[in-house]
């Protein structure tokens, strides 16, 4: 195996221009819902630059890059990404998403001895930071030809396709869009699921616990997370229903759950989750031996080597106030009952999951009232067919109304349908052939793209989605592979100039 030599610092990393702009990124803070400092970024790039912009009135930015000498009559092409990021981090680490730069550390994967960028305990922002740099390098970079270029860039794509849902024809003249969201570098992806959230929730009451009862903390962690569309086939565990199946009714009696609380986004599997709970004398004992043997199977079957699942008893030791019996039982029921990983495979692509949901969230909030608590638990449905995604929503909310909690439903986005007639699909892949002398991955995938929406907000847009090999995104562990950012820039440059010269 040979080990490639970790650079200084990640601007040294090639292509320059690409890892410049990234690092620029990752030193702005950008959580979905609060990319003003990311936008007046971009704004000052764009304005250095003596490119034209324009915004919209959710946040979406269109910059306006002249042609190439030469290439002025070329169709102008639209490069697309979206500037927020996933923010998910380690229980230990005191990163604060809304201040704090991304530290970025360079090294060779240890499994591989590849080169990689990754951040220290938290998400990357590889997805779509890498993207985003790579549209600006291929408009400011002098040694790349291209024709027009209109650089779009969205917002809150992770929590909501917002940005995307806003978009209007007119905000963009190019008809011919390049997604930089795609995270294999061999791929090509010409469709995607659609998906939607729904949202349970409880109004609930906590009371004394009866003289004599433990207080304990349970707590599940170690477990890898991910993409919830693009790692969801891998069978991952799920913090939230390892905890579930260990404080539902057994061996160790009947719990009352005082505190409970699992995942952060909706579209990362949950790694980590935890729940405080009442239990008469010799629960601990009785849930740890429960513990260790739901950790020795869930580690082999989901292959989570790293999974931990301690039970502590609270320092102070007296029991605190909790749900009710009844209560407790219907929340672990119910969280144990709601579908979970891949539902469906796609019966016309092999290896394509066409359905899939991934319980996302369980959190506890309590006002001033201490007796009176909420409880609310997200899922995220994705599918490339309406009817199985129905199907899943009225699963889920059948499940919830069964156990007793409200329904919510919201945040719907479609799919996009591929089409393999398209010109620009058809260069795209030409230009792939000539340059690796082997066929693209042609495909689609199982996670959302902002080119369903726009599909179906401007009508006649042709398009494709093409990036480096990201891992781990949504995840601490996310880790973008060097070489590869070297490939895909390479393929987009050669396209750019293909586009502009033919």
């Amino acid at each position: 195996m040979t080990t490639a030599a970790i650079p200084a610092n990640v601007e040294d990393l090639k292509p320059q221009g690409v890892w410049r702009y990234f690092a620029g990124l990752a030193a702005t803070p950008r959580p979905s819902k609060k990319e003003d400092r990311v936008r007046a970024h971009v704004r000052h790039l764009a304005e250095s630059a003596g490119f034209a912009f324009r915004e919209d009135n959710v946040g979406n930015i269109v910059i306006e890059v002249p042609a190439s000498p030469g290439c002025a009559q070329a169709p102008i092409i639209v490069l697309q990404a979206h500037l927020d990021m996933v923010c998910e981090k380690n229980a230990d680490s005191k990163h604060d998403f809304d201040h704090d730069p991304i530290r970025l550390i360079i090294e060779n994967e240890e499994s591989t001895g590849k080169l990689i960028v990754r951040a220290d305990g938290t998400t990357l922002g590889a997805d779509n930071g890498i993207g985003v740099a790579m549209a600006w390098a291929a408009a400011t970079e002098p040694d790349v030809a291209h024709g027009p270029l209109e650089l779009l860039m969205t917002i809150d794509e992770e929590t909501g396709m917002t940005g995307a849902f806003a978009l209007e024809p007119s905000f963009f003249a190019g008809r011919s869009l390049i997604n930089i969201d795609a995270e294999e570098e061999d791929s090509i992806y010409i469709g995607c699921a659609g998906g939607a959230d729904t949202t349970l929730v409880w109004d609930l009451k906590r009371s004394a616990a009866e003289p004599g009862c433990e207080a304990l903390r349970v707590t599940v962690a170690g477990l890898r997370g991910g993409h919830s569309g693009c790692d969801i086939h891998e069978n991952r565990g799920n913090a939230i229903k390892i905890l579930a199946v260990l404080l539902a009714p057994g061996a160790h009696g009947e719990l009352r759950i005082a505190d409970i609380s699992g995942g952060s986004q909706r579209n990362a599997i949950p790694r980590e989750a935890s729940a405080l709970v009442s239990g008469p004398a010799g629960s601990a004992e009785k849930l740890r031996a429960a513990a260790a043997s739901l950790r020795e199977t869930a580690s082999r079957e989901h292959k989570e080597p790293d999974l931990t699942i301690n039970v502590d008893v609270e320092p102070k030791g007296d029991a605190v106030p909790a749900l009710s019996i009844e209560d407790s039982r219907r929340l672990t029921c119910l969280l144990t009952a709601l579908p979970n990983g891949v539902l469906g495979m796609h019966p016309n692509v092999a290896g394509l999951v066409e359905t899939s949901n991934n319980l996302a969230t369980v959190k506890c909030s309590a006002p001033a009232d201490d007796a009176a608590v909420q409880l609310e638990v997200g899922t995220l449905s994705r599918s490339s067919s309406v009817w199985w995604q129905d199907m899943t929503l009225r699963q889920i909310a059948a499940a919830g109304r069964l156990a007793g909690a409200a329904v919510e439903m919201g945040n719907a986005y479609p799919g996009w349908d591929p089409n393999v007639e398209s010109p620009l699909l058809a260069t795209v892949r030409a230009e792939y052939e000539g340059l690796f002398g082997k066929p693209p991955n042609v495909a689609a995938i199982h996670a959302g793209l902002e080119c369903g929406i726009i599909d179906r907000r401007v009508p006649g847009m042709d398009m494709v989605s093409i990036g480096p090999t990201i891992v781990g995104a949504h995840s601490p562990a996310e880790r973008v592979y060097v070489e590869t950012v070297q490939k895909a820039w390479r393929f987009l440059t050669a396209v750019l100039e293909r586009l502009a010269t033919t």
